[in-house]
Protein backbone atom coordinates (compact mmCIF):
# COMPACT_ATOMS: atom_id res chain seq x y z
CA UNK A 1 0.00 0.00 0.00
CA UNK A 2 3.13 2.08 0.89
CA UNK A 3 4.06 1.90 -2.99
CA UNK A 4 0.62 3.31 -4.05
CA UNK A 5 1.35 6.53 -1.69
CA UNK A 6 4.65 6.96 -2.99
CA UNK A 7 3.49 7.23 -6.80
CA UNK A 8 0.93 9.81 -5.59
CA UNK A 9 3.47 12.05 -4.23
CA UNK A 10 5.27 11.23 -7.50
CA UNK A 11 1.92 11.90 -9.81
CA UNK A 12 2.39 15.29 -7.52
CA UNK A 13 5.83 16.00 -8.76
CA UNK A 14 4.77 16.55 -12.27
CA UNK A 15 1.45 17.74 -11.53
CA UNK A 16 -1.10 18.66 -14.32
CA UNK A 17 -1.45 21.09 -17.18
CA UNK A 18 -2.76 24.59 -15.96
CA UNK A 19 -5.88 25.79 -17.90
CA UNK A 20 -5.39 29.35 -18.80
CA UNK A 21 -7.34 29.90 -21.87
CA UNK A 22 -7.77 33.60 -21.66
CA UNK A 23 -6.84 36.27 -19.56
CA UNK A 24 -10.81 36.69 -19.23
CA UNK A 25 -11.35 32.75 -18.44
CA UNK A 26 -10.48 31.71 -14.68
CA UNK A 27 -7.61 29.58 -14.40
CA UNK A 28 -8.31 26.05 -13.55
CA UNK A 29 -5.76 24.35 -11.36
CA UNK A 30 -3.17 21.99 -12.69
CA UNK A 31 -1.45 21.08 -9.21
CA UNK A 32 -2.99 18.33 -7.20
CA UNK A 33 -2.81 18.17 -3.26
CA UNK A 34 -2.48 15.21 -1.13
CA UNK A 35 -2.77 15.30 2.43
CA UNK A 36 -1.40 11.53 4.85
CA UNK A 37 -2.67 10.95 8.17
CA UNK A 38 -1.74 8.32 10.05
CA UNK A 39 -0.61 6.88 12.80
CA UNK A 40 3.56 7.91 14.66
CA UNK A 41 6.47 6.21 13.17
CA UNK A 42 5.43 5.10 9.84
CA UNK A 43 7.68 7.22 7.70
CA UNK A 44 5.66 10.03 6.59
CA UNK A 45 8.27 13.46 7.46
CA UNK A 46 10.52 10.98 5.54
CA UNK A 47 8.39 10.76 2.44
CA UNK A 48 7.90 14.67 2.72
CA UNK A 49 11.03 15.29 3.06
CA UNK A 50 12.31 13.11 0.20
CA UNK A 51 9.58 14.30 -2.36
CA UNK A 52 11.15 18.04 -1.07
CA UNK A 53 14.52 17.19 -2.24
CA UNK A 54 13.65 15.78 -5.22
CA UNK A 55 11.29 18.82 -6.47
CA UNK A 56 12.97 21.62 -8.67
CA UNK A 57 11.65 23.82 -6.33
CA UNK A 58 10.42 22.55 -3.18
CA UNK A 59 9.94 24.27 0.51
CA UNK A 60 9.36 22.39 3.70
CA UNK A 61 7.43 23.68 6.30
CA UNK A 62 6.93 22.45 10.24
CA UNK A 63 3.31 23.17 11.38
CA UNK A 64 4.20 23.80 15.18
CA UNK A 65 6.87 26.58 14.23
CA UNK A 66 4.72 28.65 11.25
CA UNK A 67 2.85 31.74 11.54
CA UNK A 68 -0.05 32.77 9.22
CA UNK A 69 1.99 35.85 7.44
CA UNK A 70 5.08 33.13 7.66
CA UNK A 71 3.00 30.97 5.31
CA UNK A 72 0.81 33.55 2.98
CA UNK A 73 2.72 36.76 2.95
CA UNK A 74 3.29 39.67 5.36
CA UNK A 75 3.87 43.96 5.13
CA UNK A 76 6.82 45.00 7.01
CA UNK A 77 8.15 48.59 7.13
CA UNK A 78 11.45 49.95 6.71
CA UNK A 79 12.29 52.08 9.76
CA UNK A 80 14.45 54.44 8.04
CA UNK A 81 12.44 55.29 5.20
CA UNK A 82 8.87 54.62 6.36
CA UNK A 83 7.88 52.47 3.01
CA UNK A 84 6.22 49.24 3.07
CA UNK A 85 7.99 46.05 1.64
CA UNK A 86 5.81 42.98 1.27
CA UNK A 87 7.34 40.17 2.30
CA UNK A 88 6.55 36.86 0.48
CA UNK A 89 5.93 33.56 2.64
CA UNK A 90 6.22 30.10 2.38
CA UNK A 91 3.36 29.44 -0.43
CA UNK A 92 4.31 32.25 -2.27
CA UNK A 93 8.28 31.26 -2.31
CA UNK A 94 6.79 27.87 -3.55
CA UNK A 95 5.22 29.12 -6.92
CA UNK A 96 5.45 26.83 -9.14
CA UNK A 97 7.02 24.03 -6.93
CA UNK A 98 5.43 22.13 -4.03
CA UNK A 99 5.29 23.18 -0.67
CA UNK A 100 5.21 20.17 2.01
CA UNK A 101 4.22 21.05 5.59
CA UNK A 102 4.93 18.50 8.26
CA UNK A 103 2.44 18.64 11.46
CA UNK A 104 -0.21 19.82 9.79
CA UNK A 105 -2.56 19.33 12.59
CA UNK A 106 -0.82 21.46 14.82
CA UNK A 107 -1.34 24.85 12.24
CA UNK A 108 -4.68 25.07 14.54
CA UNK A 109 -5.82 28.69 12.76
CA UNK A 110 -3.17 28.91 10.29
CA UNK A 111 -5.08 26.41 8.53
CA UNK A 112 -7.63 29.31 7.49
CA UNK A 113 -4.79 30.63 5.65
CA UNK A 114 -4.05 27.96 3.12
CA UNK A 115 -8.17 27.99 1.65
CA UNK A 116 -7.47 30.56 -1.06
CA UNK A 117 -4.05 29.89 -1.80
CA UNK A 118 -5.04 26.03 -2.55
CA UNK A 119 -8.12 26.35 -4.86
CA UNK A 120 -7.56 30.17 -6.44
CA UNK A 121 -3.38 29.62 -5.90
CA UNK A 122 -3.22 33.14 -4.90
CA UNK A 123 -2.68 34.67 -1.81
CA UNK A 124 -4.39 38.60 -1.07
CA UNK A 125 -3.18 40.70 0.82
CA UNK A 126 -5.41 44.34 2.43
CA UNK A 127 -3.47 46.00 4.96
CA UNK A 128 -2.32 49.43 5.84
CA UNK A 129 -3.61 50.82 2.12
CA UNK A 130 -2.14 48.08 0.03
CA UNK A 131 -4.46 45.87 -1.60
CA UNK A 132 -2.31 43.19 -3.65
CA UNK A 133 -2.57 39.74 -4.85
CA UNK A 134 0.19 37.35 -5.44
CA UNK A 135 0.48 34.07 -7.10
CA UNK A 136 1.17 31.09 -5.07
CA UNK A 137 0.71 28.33 -7.58
CA UNK A 138 1.67 25.29 -5.83
CA UNK A 139 1.06 22.10 -4.86
CA UNK A 140 1.06 21.18 -1.18
CA UNK A 141 1.60 18.11 0.12
CA UNK A 142 0.56 17.64 3.70
CA UNK A 143 1.25 15.08 6.69
CA UNK A 144 -1.40 15.22 9.66
CA UNK A 145 -1.39 12.79 12.80
CA UNK A 146 -4.48 11.88 14.21
CA UNK A 147 -5.88 13.11 17.86
CA UNK A 148 -4.91 11.37 20.40
CA UNK A 149 -1.59 9.83 18.79
CA UNK A 150 -4.02 6.65 17.00
CA UNK A 151 -6.13 6.93 14.46
CA UNK A 152 -9.52 5.67 15.05
CA UNK A 153 -11.54 3.98 12.81
CA UNK A 154 -14.91 4.66 14.39
CA UNK A 155 -14.68 8.29 13.70
CA UNK A 156 -14.49 9.89 10.27
CA UNK A 157 -11.24 11.66 8.76
CA UNK A 158 -12.82 15.17 9.85
CA UNK A 159 -13.35 13.91 13.42
CA UNK A 160 -9.62 12.27 13.69
CA UNK A 161 -8.05 15.12 12.45
CA UNK A 162 -10.31 18.69 13.90
CA UNK A 163 -10.15 20.04 10.48
CA UNK A 164 -13.14 21.57 8.52
CA UNK A 165 -14.66 19.94 5.70
CA UNK A 166 -14.01 23.03 3.71
CA UNK A 167 -10.03 22.74 3.65
CA UNK A 168 -10.40 18.87 3.13
CA UNK A 169 -12.41 18.72 0.03
CA UNK A 170 -9.18 20.78 -1.03
CA UNK A 171 -7.42 17.57 -1.02
CA UNK A 172 -6.60 15.42 -4.30
CA UNK A 173 -6.53 12.66 -2.28
CA UNK A 174 -6.40 11.62 1.42
CA UNK A 175 -4.28 8.41 2.66
CA UNK A 176 -4.66 6.73 5.85
CA UNK A 177 -1.67 5.13 7.11
CA UNK A 178 -2.90 2.99 10.00
CA UNK A 179 0.21 0.75 12.00
CA UNK A 180 -1.61 -2.33 11.83
CA UNK A 181 0.55 -5.83 13.42
CA UNK A 182 1.98 -7.88 10.96
CA UNK A 183 4.71 -10.61 11.62
CA UNK A 184 6.23 -10.91 8.32
CA UNK A 185 6.30 -7.61 7.39
CA UNK A 186 7.27 -6.53 11.24
CA UNK A 187 10.37 -8.72 11.06
CA UNK A 188 11.69 -7.39 6.98
CA UNK A 189 11.35 -4.17 8.67
CA UNK A 190 12.93 -4.52 11.78
CA UNK A 191 15.89 -6.57 9.69
CA UNK A 192 16.28 -3.81 7.50
CA UNK A 193 16.53 -1.09 9.82
CA UNK A 194 19.04 -3.51 11.85
CA UNK A 195 21.29 -3.72 8.71
CA UNK A 196 20.83 0.27 8.29
CA UNK A 197 21.84 1.21 11.62
CA UNK A 198 24.94 -1.56 11.22
CA UNK A 199 25.87 0.19 8.31
CA UNK A 200 25.22 -2.32 5.93
CA UNK A 201 21.76 -1.13 4.31
CA UNK A 202 22.05 -3.37 1.27
CA UNK A 203 22.00 -6.28 3.39
CA UNK A 204 18.02 -7.68 2.79
CA UNK A 205 17.06 -4.29 1.03
CA UNK A 206 16.32 -4.68 -2.17
CA UNK A 207 19.59 -4.48 -4.55
CA UNK A 208 20.00 -3.63 -8.04
CA UNK A 209 21.47 -2.81 -11.80
CA UNK A 210 20.70 -0.81 -14.91
CA UNK A 211 22.11 -3.55 -16.87
CA UNK A 212 19.71 -6.17 -17.74
CA UNK A 213 17.98 -5.80 -20.64
CA UNK A 214 14.86 -6.67 -19.50
CA UNK A 215 14.50 -3.86 -16.72
CA UNK A 216 15.26 -0.97 -19.57
CA UNK A 217 12.03 0.43 -19.42
CA UNK A 218 10.77 1.58 -15.34
CA UNK A 219 8.39 -0.25 -13.71
CA UNK A 220 5.80 2.54 -13.63
CA UNK A 221 5.91 2.68 -17.65
CA UNK A 222 5.16 -1.12 -18.34
CA UNK A 223 1.84 -1.43 -19.38
CA UNK A 224 0.36 -4.90 -18.83
CA UNK A 225 -2.57 -6.01 -17.33
CA UNK A 226 -1.51 -6.45 -14.00
CA UNK A 227 -2.49 -3.46 -11.61
CA UNK A 228 -0.40 -0.60 -10.34
CA UNK A 229 0.15 -2.02 -6.66
CA UNK A 230 1.72 -5.35 -7.84
CA UNK A 231 3.65 -3.80 -10.60
CA UNK A 232 4.80 -0.98 -8.19
CA UNK A 233 6.50 -3.93 -5.79
CA UNK A 234 9.84 -5.02 -6.65
CA UNK A 235 10.49 -8.93 -6.54
CA UNK A 236 12.67 -10.51 -3.70
CA UNK A 237 16.01 -10.46 -5.17
CA UNK A 238 16.32 -8.79 -8.02
CA UNK A 239 18.04 -5.64 -8.18
CA UNK A 240 17.10 -1.86 -8.54
CA UNK A 241 19.16 0.46 -9.29
CA UNK A 242 17.55 4.61 -7.94
CA UNK A 243 17.79 7.40 -10.17
CA UNK A 244 20.02 9.59 -8.74
CA UNK A 245 18.60 13.16 -7.26
CA UNK A 246 19.87 15.47 -9.60
CA UNK A 247 19.36 13.68 -12.75
CA UNK A 248 15.19 13.44 -11.25
CA UNK A 249 15.26 16.78 -10.73
CA UNK A 250 16.24 17.87 -14.36
CA UNK A 251 13.89 15.35 -15.93
CA UNK A 252 11.01 16.76 -13.80
CA UNK A 253 11.61 20.21 -14.57
CA UNK A 254 11.91 19.23 -18.29
CA UNK A 255 8.26 17.51 -18.12
CA UNK A 256 6.95 20.67 -16.14
CA UNK A 257 8.03 22.65 -18.94
CA UNK A 258 7.73 20.94 -22.39
CA UNK A 259 5.21 18.51 -21.91
CA UNK A 260 1.37 19.52 -21.35
CA UNK A 261 -0.83 16.55 -22.18
CA UNK A 262 -4.52 15.94 -22.85
CA UNK A 263 -6.92 13.81 -22.16
CA UNK A 264 -7.57 10.97 -24.95
CA UNK A 265 -11.58 10.46 -25.27
CA UNK A 266 -11.14 6.59 -23.82
CA UNK A 267 -9.22 8.04 -20.72
CA UNK A 268 -12.26 10.77 -20.41
CA UNK A 269 -15.04 8.22 -20.82
CA UNK A 270 -13.03 6.27 -18.14
CA UNK A 271 -12.77 8.78 -15.37
CA UNK A 272 -16.42 9.64 -16.13
CA UNK A 273 -17.85 6.19 -15.52
CA UNK A 274 -16.01 6.34 -12.60
CA UNK A 275 -17.21 9.16 -11.22
CA UNK A 276 -20.90 8.50 -11.97
CA UNK A 277 -20.20 5.58 -10.11
CA UNK A 278 -19.49 6.99 -7.35
CA UNK A 279 -21.70 9.69 -7.18
CA UNK A 280 -24.47 6.85 -7.91
CA UNK A 281 -22.84 4.92 -4.69
CA UNK A 282 -23.23 8.75 -2.33
CA UNK A 283 -26.53 9.76 -2.77
CA UNK A 284 -28.07 8.90 0.30
CA UNK A 285 -29.68 12.54 2.25
CA UNK A 286 -27.00 13.73 4.55
CA UNK A 287 -23.54 12.46 2.55
CA UNK A 288 -21.72 15.00 0.41
CA UNK A 289 -18.35 13.19 -0.03
CA UNK A 290 -17.77 13.01 -4.09
CA UNK A 291 -17.99 16.62 -5.37
CA UNK A 292 -16.80 17.78 -8.61
CA UNK A 293 -13.35 18.50 -7.11
CA UNK A 294 -12.71 14.62 -7.23
CA UNK A 295 -13.52 14.41 -10.70
CA UNK A 296 -10.76 17.47 -11.74
CA UNK A 297 -8.46 16.01 -9.32
CA UNK A 298 -8.81 12.75 -11.40
CA UNK A 299 -7.98 15.03 -14.84
CA UNK A 300 -5.11 16.50 -13.37
CA UNK A 301 -3.70 13.19 -11.77
CA UNK A 302 -4.20 11.79 -15.23
CA UNK A 303 -2.59 14.63 -17.20
CA UNK A 304 0.26 13.67 -14.40
CA UNK A 305 0.76 10.25 -15.24
CA UNK A 306 0.80 10.84 -18.97
CA UNK A 307 3.37 13.76 -17.99
CA UNK A 308 5.66 11.24 -16.44
CA UNK A 309 5.87 9.41 -19.30
CA UNK A 310 6.36 12.38 -21.59
CA UNK A 311 3.26 11.90 -23.44
CA UNK A 312 1.41 14.02 -25.14
CA UNK A 313 -2.22 12.27 -24.73
CA UNK A 314 -3.34 10.33 -21.49
CA UNK A 315 -4.35 6.83 -22.46
CA UNK A 316 -6.85 4.81 -20.72
CA UNK A 317 -4.26 2.69 -18.95
CA UNK A 318 -3.13 6.39 -16.68
CA UNK A 319 -6.76 7.20 -16.33
CA UNK A 320 -6.85 3.00 -14.62
CA UNK A 321 -3.75 4.06 -12.96
CA UNK A 322 -5.07 7.18 -11.56
CA UNK A 323 -8.37 5.05 -10.42
CA UNK A 324 -6.49 2.54 -8.65
CA UNK A 325 -4.55 5.17 -6.42
CA UNK A 326 -8.32 6.79 -6.02
CA UNK A 327 -9.67 3.87 -5.30
CA UNK A 328 -7.11 3.10 -2.37
CA UNK A 329 -7.69 6.77 -0.41
CA UNK A 330 -11.38 6.23 -0.65
CA UNK A 331 -12.34 2.56 0.53
CA UNK A 332 -9.81 3.51 3.52
CA UNK A 333 -11.96 7.05 4.12
CA UNK A 334 -15.34 5.86 3.94
CA UNK A 335 -14.62 2.01 5.35
CA UNK A 336 -16.16 1.66 8.80
CA UNK A 337 -13.72 -0.34 10.21
CA UNK A 338 -15.89 -3.95 9.76
CA UNK A 339 -15.05 -4.34 6.33
CA UNK A 340 -18.16 -2.05 4.58
CA UNK A 341 -17.95 0.69 2.77
CA UNK A 342 -20.07 3.26 4.26
CA UNK A 343 -20.47 6.73 2.25
CA UNK A 344 -23.08 8.32 4.29
CA UNK A 345 -19.00 8.52 6.63
CA UNK A 346 -18.78 11.68 4.03
CA UNK A 347 -15.55 13.77 5.63
CA UNK A 348 -17.81 16.14 7.03
CA UNK A 349 -20.08 14.23 9.48
CA UNK A 350 -19.43 11.75 12.63
CA UNK A 351 -18.87 8.30 12.34
CA UNK A 352 -21.41 6.32 11.29
CA UNK A 353 -21.51 3.99 14.65
CA UNK A 354 -21.91 6.93 16.54
CA UNK A 355 -24.44 8.82 14.50
CA UNK A 356 -26.97 6.30 14.68
CA UNK A 357 -26.18 5.62 18.08
CA UNK A 358 -27.32 9.82 18.62
CA UNK A 359 -30.58 9.06 16.61
CA UNK A 360 -31.41 6.54 19.21
CA UNK A 361 -31.15 8.85 22.23
CA UNK A 362 -32.71 11.54 20.96
CA UNK A 363 -35.95 9.51 19.97
CA UNK A 364 -35.51 8.00 23.56
CA UNK A 365 -35.07 11.79 25.13
CA UNK A 366 -38.19 12.93 23.17
CA UNK A 367 -40.48 9.98 24.30
CA UNK A 368 -39.26 10.74 28.25
CA UNK A 369 -39.83 14.72 27.41
CA UNK A 370 -43.70 14.04 25.95
CA UNK A 371 -44.26 11.55 28.51
CA UNK A 372 -42.91 13.73 31.37
CA UNK A 373 -42.74 16.62 30.19
CA UNK A 374 -39.62 17.93 31.03
CA UNK A 375 -37.40 18.99 28.18
CA UNK A 376 -34.13 19.68 30.35
CA UNK A 377 -31.66 16.65 30.95
CA UNK A 378 -28.37 16.41 33.12
CA UNK A 379 -25.37 14.15 31.58
CA UNK A 380 -26.57 11.53 34.26
CA UNK A 381 -30.74 11.41 33.41
CA UNK A 382 -28.87 10.84 29.54
CA UNK A 383 -26.98 8.37 30.75
CA UNK A 384 -29.49 6.73 32.21
CA UNK A 385 -31.52 6.70 29.39
CA UNK A 386 -28.70 5.53 27.53
CA UNK A 387 -28.70 2.52 29.37
CA UNK A 388 -31.97 1.23 28.96
CA UNK A 389 -31.62 1.62 25.60
CA UNK A 390 -28.40 -0.39 25.31
CA UNK A 391 -26.50 2.57 23.66
CA UNK A 392 -22.61 1.60 24.30
CA UNK A 393 -20.44 4.06 23.61
CA UNK A 394 -16.85 4.98 24.14
CA UNK A 395 -17.15 8.80 24.48
CA UNK A 396 -20.80 9.34 25.68
CA UNK A 397 -19.97 13.48 26.55
CA UNK A 398 -18.36 13.58 23.39
CA UNK A 399 -21.49 12.26 21.46
CA UNK A 400 -23.51 14.64 23.88
CA UNK A 401 -21.14 17.74 22.70
CA UNK A 402 -21.90 16.32 19.45
CA UNK A 403 -25.10 16.44 19.48
CA UNK A 404 -24.95 19.88 20.87
CA UNK A 405 -23.14 21.07 18.43
CA UNK A 406 -26.10 19.83 15.82
CA UNK A 407 -27.74 21.59 17.04
CA UNK A 408 -30.51 18.87 18.81
CA UNK A 409 -29.34 20.21 22.35
CA UNK A 410 -28.95 23.52 23.58
CA UNK A 411 -26.76 23.59 26.50
CA UNK A 412 -27.84 25.47 29.67
CA UNK A 413 -25.49 25.20 31.88
CA UNK A 414 -22.56 22.96 33.96
CA UNK A 415 -23.54 19.41 32.40
CA UNK A 416 -27.34 20.22 31.76
CA UNK A 417 -28.61 20.32 28.15
CA UNK A 418 -32.53 21.30 26.81
CA UNK A 419 -34.10 19.39 24.24
CA UNK A 420 -34.96 21.22 20.80
CA UNK A 421 -37.88 20.75 19.47
CA UNK A 422 -37.75 19.82 15.96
Amino acid sequence: PLNLVKAALVLALFGGRQKNIDKNSVPVRGDPHILMVGDPGLGKSQMLQAVCNVAPRGIYVCGNSTSTTGLTVTLSRDSGTGDYALEAGALVLADQGLCCIDEFDKLGNQQQALLEAMEQQSVSLAKAGIVSSLPARTSVIAAANPIGGHYNRGKTVSENLKMGSALLSRFDVVFLLLDIPDESHDRHLSEYVMANRAGKCTATSAIVTRTNSALETSVLLEHSDMPLSERLQVPAGEIVDPIPACLLRKYISYARQYVHPSLSPEAAQTLQAFYLSLRSQAQSADATPITTRQLESLIRLTEARARLDLRETASKSDAEDVIEIMKYSLVDTYSDGLGNLDFERSQLGSGMSQRSAGKRLINALHTHAQRTSQKQFDIHAMRSVAEKLNIKVMDFEGLVCSLNEQGFLLKKGPKLYQLQTV
